[in-house]
């Protein structure tokens, strides 16, 4: 999954692709480097962003996905958790929904994921760090997130989820989702990581965001290594390589 941020303030690529033009060319290099899903995102998430009005966002990322879809082939996704977004994502082209709250901030977008027969890609957070034990909150909360997707009529084969990767959690918790990422995958859904260019890659090896390819990489064979089924990445061609050596050695290296 290739991310296209048309934001001017996202923490590693804010501003380089918020027009239709610049967003093709990028989509367009992106596919060509071996993406299989674009994830068109309108609002920054990174720490201490400003939130923006949902036709604000609607105003960022329709016309690019509406774009993207007359363009080219391949399935396309919008990174939102307001239910009037991913409505005008779903009418744009878009056929999957990346939310950040899983399900669990905009008490319509279920309705509006279900209704579209779209699929949804469901994410781990939290308002705050307060966990007991760990992974058995994550793990449960993510329960939830997939039973409340299930009772809105959403298809079970139309689930994703993600652990949340540096969304309310310590970075010895990040660590720790990276290194038990097949707990997730126990659930039954496909899973999705989202570790690209993060804090947890900076932190531990002390580099900016444009100096976090290969521990990005080394999160990324790690996730592929413990079952992961899509990677949310910025460098496509690189990870693409890498988790492509990592499944030849899994199932031919025996």
């Amino acid at each position: 999954m290739g991310i296209l941020n048309v934001t001017p303030d996202s923490f590693s690529d804010g501003g380089k692709w918020d027009s239709p033009e610049r967003a093709l060319r990028r989509a367009g290099r992106m596919i060509g480097d071996g993406a299989d899903i674009i994830d068109v995102g309108g609002e920054s998430t990174r720490p201490g962003y400003v939130g923006i009005s949902a036709q604000e966002e609607i105003d960022r990322t329709a016309p690019v996905i509406e774009a993207l879809h007359s363009n080219f082939d391949v399935p396309l996704s919008v990174d939102t958790w307001k239910a009037a977004v991913a409505e005008a994502a779903l009418r744009a082209g878009a056929c999957l929904v990346n939310d950040i709250w899983g399900l669990k901030r905009d008490p319509g977008m279920a309705g509006v994921i279900a209704g579209a027969g779209a699929a949804c890609c469901l994410m781990h957070n939290r308002e705050s760090i307060d966990y007991g034990d760990f992974m058995r909150d994550l793990l449960g909360d993510l329960e939830e997130t997939a039973a409340l997707a299930e009772r809105s009529g959403i298809e079970p084969g139309r689930i994703i989820l993600d652990p949340g990767i540096g969304y309310a959690k310590t970075q010895e918790m990040n660590l720790a989702v990276i290194n038990h990422l097949d707990m997730v995958g126990r659930l039954g859904y496909p899973v999705l990581l989202g570790v690209s260019r993060k804090s947890v890659v900076g932190y531990a090896l002390g580099l900016r965001e444009n100096e976090r390819v290969e521990g990005s990489l080394a999160a990324a064979v790690v996730g592929v290594m413990r079952g992961c089924s899509f990677l949310r990445v910025h460098d496509v061609k690189e990870t693409k390589r890498a988790a492509q050596m990592t499944e030849a050695i899994i199932k031919r290296g025996t």
